[in-house]
């Protein structure tokens, strides 16, 4: 069975290259992204926050701890990406 880049009319090495590269900056880009959302929608209030966490009472209700919690989940790329600076030193 042979890979879905390779099936593709027209794809040779360097597109091949080129998607692994723009995966692993589209990786890293998610972290920061999501803890800038959680801010801003700290900052700003009510917005999103109203209609998710209205009436919960709990504190993990909102949109808040959601974008925290996906920019945990997504720190993976900057780990790897630190460990791989330390373990090249």
């Amino acid at each position: 069975m042979t890979s879905p880049l390779n099936a593709t009319a027209g794809a040779g090495r360097d597109g091949v290259v080129a998607a692994r590269h723009l995966t692993k900056w589209l990786a890293l880009a998610a972290t920061p992204t999501f803890a800038i959302m959680a801010v801003l929608t700290a900052m700003i209030g009510g917005g999103p926050d109203m209609l998710c966490g209205a009436g919960q009472g709990s504190v993990l209700g909102g949109m808040v701890p959601m974008y925290l919690l996906m920019s945990a989940f997504h720190s993976a790329a900057w780990l790897r990406l630190i460990a791989e600076r330390r373990g090249g030193s």
